[in-house]
């Protein structure tokens, strides 16, 4: 898979500086932070390592721009944002101090205040952790679950409902493990529909981590917790991502989730409020 070279205001802001403080050559990164490169500094652009090159009005089209990540090709820069024809509505990459969330018509799906998308990514595996076995990632989103989860577990399938999501992974550095990792299996579909399609006892963990529940109530239905129930193996174990457990909304949320995972035949449940969600246990 060809090298991504993607840039957001947070590492321009640092050429930027570099050239203020008459550097020629500067340390930064090209992939969002995963990585870090020499850069080459003139007066009418920044040369970079594969020979491209970026004058600097494109480069503070990228500084004016804080909710946006730029892919860089041929020595040009494209916004990194694509239009769901099947959902009409639009997926951006917005860029933080580490990696990248989605934008989802403007509303981040990650949690971004006090924390960053990897990191809240991590404190959801580590609630059912150890991760070993065949792990699943209800919803994909950027990949980071299904990536962090395939380091341990043998075999990790993870599901998306928008083909389109896939276009936004494709151009986010921190995602191409999805693609790369030959452990990671994705499928297109509701996991509503999807996940009848497994065997009983299938998981021996599940990560779910559906959108809030205006938009998506059957992913927090009894019906659908039973199938959860279903393809997980005894000892098997859940986490239910279901927002602040300190608001209003939250609270409801989580009272009315609880309540439905132990209807559907889960053994106990646990709030786990580092990562906003709960823990489901089977027997």
């Amino acid at each position: 898979m060809a090298t991504l070279t993607v840039l957001s205001h947070i590492q321009v802001n640092a050429l930027f500086a570099a050239r203020e403080r008459g550097q020629s050559l500067v340390t930064e990164s090209l992939d969002l932070g995963l990585t870090k490169v020499e850069i080459e500094l003139s007066v009418n652009y920044v040369l970079l390592p594969d020979n491209q090159r970026l004058d600097w009005a494109q480069l503070r089209e990228i500084v004016d721009n804080k909710l946006s990540c730029y892919l860089v090709r041929d020595s040009q820069i494209e916004k990194i944002h694509f239009f769901s024809h099947l959902f009409s509505r639009y997926y951006s990459l917005m860029p933080t101090r580490r990696a990248p969330t989605m934008l989802i018509s403007g509303i981040p799906m990650h949690r971004i205040k006090d924390t960053e998308p990897y990191r809240d990514t991590l404190s959801k595996i580590r609630a059912v952790a150890p991760l070993n076995g065949r792990v699943l990632d209800t919803t994909m989103g950027l990949g980071y679950t299904a990536i962090e989860a395939a380091n341990t577990a043998t075999h990790v399938t993870t599901v998306e409902l928008d083909p389109t999501v896939e276009k936004v992974c494709r151009h986010n550095p921190w995602s191409q493990g999805l693609f790369t990792n030959p452990r990671i299996f994705r499928l297109v579909g509701d996991t509503y529909d999807v996940i009848r399609q497994f065997a009983d006892g299938e998981f021996t963990r599940i990560i779910h981590d559906p959108p809030m529940f205006s938009m998506a109530g059957e992913l927090y239905s009894l019906d659908f917790y039973r199938q959860l129930v279903r393809v997980l193996r005894p000892a098997g174990r859940v986490f239910h991502y279901v927002g602040n457990p300190s608001s209003k909304s939250g609270r409801g949320v989580t009272r009315g989730v609880v309540h439905r995972l132990q209807e559907a035949g889960f053994r106990r449940v646990k709030p786990y409020a580092k990562a906003f969600g709960v823990v489901a246990y089977k027997e």
